[in-house]
Order: C-alpha cells, then structure tokens, then sequence
C-alpha cells in the first residue's frame, strides 16, 4: 500500500480550473500546482487569466493560461484542446466559473433587485453560466477523459445556497435599501448538484468520478455588519478564509478519494447543520 501523502500527489497529472482568476479559483490553481499537477488558468478575463498563471510560474509551478467563455461549446472544446496540447492529457477539471453575486465592500447597494422584479434576461444570463456553463465544462472533460481509457476527477463548485436558501437577513443594513441574494443562485447551484450526481452515475464502471466542493462565504474585505451577520448564522462564529477549500479540493482531486464519486464535500463552517 502507498504512503498516504502519496495518495495526494498529483505528479504528472494536468487540470483545468474555470474561473481559475477568481477569488477560490487562484487558490485552486496554487493548490494543484503545489501538488505537483500541471494547471490551465481559464478564465472569461484573458488578462486575469495570465497573470495568475505567471504568479504562479514565479513560485516554481507549471502553469498555463486561456480565455474561455464557458457558455459557447467551442470555446470550452478548445480549452481542453489546449491542456492536452501542451500538457498531454486531462486529469482533473474544477468548474469555478460562475455568475455570484458578492457583499464585499466594493458591491455595496448593487442588488436591490427583488423576487417579484428579478429581470428574466439575468436570470438567463446566470443560467447560462452557472448551470449550462458547467454542463458544457463537464461534458468536454469527460469525453477527453474517455479517450484517456476512463480515467479522472471532475470536480463541481456548488455552495450552501444550493442546499439550503439565502437567509436574505444578512444582507440588511441600517439606514440603505434591502439587498438580496437573487433566486438564480440557489436555483443552478441546487441544478449543479444534480447534474454532478448525475454524472457520476453515468459514468459507473470507469475511473472517471463527479464529486461536488460546497464552499461557505469566504471573507472579502466584507463590511462589519456583514461580516457579524454572517457569523452569527454559522456554528464556528466566523466566515471562511480564503485558503481553506483547498485542502478538501486536493483530497476530491487526488487519489485520496479514490472511493469517492457522487459525493459533496461541505466545508461551510456548520452554516447548513442548523
């Protein structure tokens, strides 16, 4: 039997993270280069995209950058093409792309839109990018991964909110109008579980596993009262630091959980327990 921190090496192996620019998407990316996996930085920002794979090409990791709009089926095709291009092959993909509406301090009063009043053009506009965004990442992943001989990880970005629904509380503020998590949200991260779990049993009697990562909030330079109102509803009292979904990340893409497909690992600070 192999030595358990060999179990989580991703030597030799490459990824794909969409969404690899953003706030978990970075931090996604440093955690399978550190690794030992080859990383494609995707991101819809080409710019943003580049400058988080030369950051981490200058801490020794091997890295590659492309823009995608995970929306159109070509652009997705020819991300894939590009990590098996330059790196050999597709072994792990993390769809972390996605419309998410944020409360950190640079967002404030931006989502005064209510349930009866939500535009129908930016409800279709977050399906198209959470859910079928998602649908055309994993279904590219996978047919490479078949050409492969069956083998790899597809990991999907969920949340608590598709789980359970926004307590629209913790947005309220003193003195300015009621913000709210739109309904777009919990209704493709709750369609982005599903379609996980439906993969993995499509894909039964290979080695290609589906798996979900259910982040809680993770703090932004968020307001105090944000902040207060968020904690309180979580049984650890605080929100996520940014570089704890990484060690669950590595664990659902690695060898580590290899019995593992299907699943949803919940890292929310107890925040779905009540």
């Amino acid at each position: 039997m192999s030595d358990i921190f060999e179990k989580f090496s991703l030597k030799g192996r490459a990824a794909i993270v969409t969404g690899g620019a953003g706030l978990l998407g970075m931090e996604f990316c440093r955690t399978l280069g550190q690794a030992g996996a080859s990383v494609l930085v995707a991101d819809l920002n080409a710019e943003a995209a580049y400058r988080t794979a030369e950051s981490l090409r200058a801490e020794g990791l091997t890295a590659l950058h492309a823009a995608v709009d995970v929306t159109q089926p070509e652009s997705v095709q020819a991300m894939v093409e590009a990590c098996v291009d330059e790196f050999g092959s597709l072994d792990v993909i993390v769809n972390s792309a996605a419309m998410d509406p944020k409360f950190d301090a640079s967002q404030a009063g931006k989502h005064t839109n209510a349930f009866e009043d939500y535009p129908l053009e930016m409800w279709k506009q977050a399906l198209d990018v959470n859910l079928t965004g998602v649908f055309l990442c994993c279904q590219a992943a996978a047919r490479q991964m078949v050409v492969q001989g069956g083998r790899g990880s597809i990991i999907n970005i969920c949340s608590t909110y598709g789980l359970v629904p926004p307590d629209q509380r913790i947005y309220e503020k003193p003195g300015q109008p009621k913000q709210f998590k739109p309904a777009f949200y919990t209704a493709t991260k709750a369609g982005v579980l599903g379609l996980t779990k439906y993969i993995a049993a499509y894909y039964a009697g290979t080695q290609i596993r589906a798996n979900c990562l259910t982040p809680g909030g993770v703090y932004n330079n968020h307001d105090e009262t944000f902040v207060r109102n968020y904690s309180y509803r979580t049984i650890m009292g605080r929100m996520a630091q940014r570089d704890e979904m990484n060690g669950a990340l590595l664990f659902l893409a690695s060898d580590a959980s290899s019995y593992m497909t299907g699943g949803n690992v919940i890292v929310d600070g107890g925040w779905t327990v009540w």
